[in-house]
């Protein structure tokens, strides 16, 4: 995994100068790429648009937001996320709960050949078969890419090396966070339960 992030993050050096930039706001709008070496401008296997060009999502922060990343299609890809040039590695775990993301590469998929579920990515984001990252980021400037490191597999075992993904940026006060609002709950409903408990005893 090591070599292949290295390599990943050369060959996205190599081609980033020529990357087309898409700007994209904290809106929570999924934004899809596609990765097909077989079409791509390249020839390798980087985020691409429509015509086949290395892609970026640009954007500028005044807040706190959240970066996602989810892979389409059949499960089984992984993605290797550069922000500004650096992969996200060696991150802190965004939540406490235990189905928390840790945020470094992306999640370890399953693959799902030949059942895929196209372009539907908040089913993809919610299906723990699917690789997905959640991303913390500080107010900046931020030029987003990535490339494919891990393939789905097709019924003969030969990496596919095409899929679609998407990511999405939201502010962090929009983002549900189940770990706290079960925090939350619990604890509202202790103080109910012990407002309960002194009226009755009184």
């Amino acid at each position: 995994m090591i070599k292949k992030s290295v390599l990943a993050v050369a060959l996205l050096s190599a081609i980033c100068t020529q990357a087309e930039a898409i700007t994209i706001n904290a809106d929570g709008a999924w934004h899809a790429f596609d990765v097909d070496n077989s079409v791509s401008t390249s020839g390798e296997l980087e985020w691409i648009d429509l015509d086949n060009n290395a892609l970026s999502f640009d954007f500028s922060l005044t807040k706190t937001a959240i970066l996602q990343v989810v892979d389409g299609g059949y499960a089984g890809d992984q993605f290797l996320v550069i922000r500004n040039g650096i992969p996200f590695n060696n991150q802190t775990p965004y939540g406490s709960s235990p189905s928390s993301i840790w945020v470094t590469n992306m999640s370890t998929p399953t693959n799902s050949y030949p059942d895929n579920l196209g372009t539907n990515f908040d089913v993809a984001f919610n299906d723990a078969n699917f690789s997905r990252g959640i991303f913390k980021l500080a107010p900046g400037n931020y030029s987003i890419t990535g490339v494919l490191i891990q393939s789905a597999l097709d019924d003969e075992g030969i990496p596919l090396n095409a899929t679609v993904g998407a990511i999405r940026l939201q502010t962090l006060t929009a983002v549900p966070l189940p770990s706290a609002a079960g925090l939350y709950a619990t604890g509202a409903g202790l103080l109910g339960w012990v407002s309960r408990r002194r009226k009755s005893t009184k």
